[in-house]
């Protein structure tokens, strides 16, 4: 059992009646309409104690969402993950070898590396390939406002700032661990029609993290003309967009030793005032703020070396 200091207010749903699909690809499901547009998805569970996404899922299944233009796709991704949820050690069930979302390097993909992971990804690659764009739905191991991950790219940042929530915007690019979903192929291509973004929705196991991700997945289908406004403005609560902050990272600090410690509490989102401020200590090294007013984004509990314990970025607008 871990110290999971946090209560767990949501459970998973059963996803099994997903299992077939129709794509030949097990738990993914497209619809189409028939009609010219772009295929977007939907995808739920990058990591297995994620739960808000398959919750968010289940309920399009449930209210017959069908696109009005093009196609939709609605897909569980780390499925093996997922359903070894177990909540004496919530924490546990992120993932089955390594990663999901750490996998979608092309050379890892075309690579020799074997896990519960790899081939996941690899099933999953041929549905991902025909996608134009993506929405991809997490939650955070702290309580931290709701994130929007959009990538380096100005036609991310667009995307993001078109749908009127969640508040922040954080415009980054990645992780040195390895690629994420939100990155990989022509996503990352700034010449390409195809985007794809990463809603952070909250903390894993609150109930307001399944109300963020419901919410954002329907501006997000509606933005990208999947939806109606009749299945719009049938299942949306607060539609009223709201004032959205765009955050820059400079990039992330990367544990570099097995010994890493906080000095400082960090939930996410702080305005740390001046430069220099010590956070922690990787081994004898102090870790500082880069620059005045450094906003800190998604403090990591998890403190192996080789990931990314915070990211540092700066309020643009």
């Amino acid at each position: 059992m871990t110290d999971n200091p946090y209560p767990i207010e949501i459970m998973p749903v059963d996803i099994t009646a997903y299992a077939t699909g129709n794509t030949g690809t097990p738990y993914v499901t497209t619809f189409d309409s028939g009609k010219p547009g772009p295929h977007v998805m939907v995808m739920a569970v990058t990591h297995g104690n994620e739960l808000c996404g398959a919750i968010t899922l289940d309920r399009l299944f449930q209210s017959d969402v069908r696109p009005a233009l093009g196609k939709l796709t609605l897909g569980f991704h780390n499925v093996a993950a997922y359903q070894s949820f177990d909540t004496d050690d919530p924490t546990a069930s992120r993932f089955v070898d390594e990663d999901l979302n750490r996998a979608w390097g092309e050379d890892v993909l075309d690579g020799a590396r074997d896990t519960a992971e790899t081939r996941r990804a690899r099933e999953m690659r041929p549905i991902i390939d025909t996608v134009d764009l993506l929405l991809d739905i997490h939650s955070m191991q702290n309580p931290c406002p709701p994130l929007m991950l959009c990538g380096p790219l100005k036609k991310g940042q667009d995307f993001a700032l078109g749908l009127g929530a969640p508040e922040y915007v954080v415009s980054d690019s990645g992780h040195a661990a390895g690629k994420r979903l939100r990155d990989y192929g022509r996503f990352s291509d700034p010449n390409a029609a195809q985007n794809s973004l990463l809603l952070e929705a909250g903390q894993h196991w609150e109930q307001s993290s399944v109300d963020v991700s419901m919410d954002v997945t329907l501006r997000f289908l509606k933005n990208t003309g999947a939806i109606d406004d009749d299945f719009f403005d049938a299942h949306i609560g607060e539609a009223q967009p709201i004032a959205q902050k765009l955050i820059e990272v400079s990039g992330p600090y990367t544990i570099e030793t097995d010994d890493f410690n906080w000095v400082r509490e960090c939930k996410g989102m702080e305005v740390i005032k001046d430069a220099g401020t010590v956070l922690g200590h990787d081994g004898d090294q102090p870790v500082a703020t880069p620059y005045d007013d450094c906003v800190l984004i998604m403090p990591n509990r998890r403190r192996n070396k080789g990931q990314s314990a915070v990211r540092f970025g700066r309020l643009v607008n």
